[in-house]
């Protein structure tokens, strides 16, 4: 019996560099402090913050949306895929 592959969609680096989601997002990630990206939208708006979560199992995503009416953010969940966590914040 194989042991099945997982495969992510985004690699995940912990150089501090941001990870790579997929370009049918239309994302662009900065960096906003330790372990912590900016998620931008194409016309360069503040859709919220990812925050990596070190994990026994890997690295976990925090999903934290911006709030335009009271200029704070409320987190969305946690997820095991940088795409999902981007999801999530562009979709919920």
């Amino acid at each position: 019996m194989t042991n099945p592959t997982l495969t992510a969609p985004a690699m995940i680096r912990l150089d501090g560099t941001p990870p790579t989601p997929s370009p049918a997002l239309r994302v662009r990630l900065t960096p906003a402090g330790p372990a912590l990206w900016r998620v931008l939208d194409a016309a360069g708006r503040i859709v919220g913050h990812l925050h990596r979560l070190d994990h026994t199992l890997g690295s976990r995503w925090s999903a934290r949306r911006y709030r335009d009416g009271v200029k704070g953010f409320r987190t969305v969940g946690e997820f095991w895929s940088v795409d999902e966590a981007i999801s999530a914040l562009r979709n919920g």
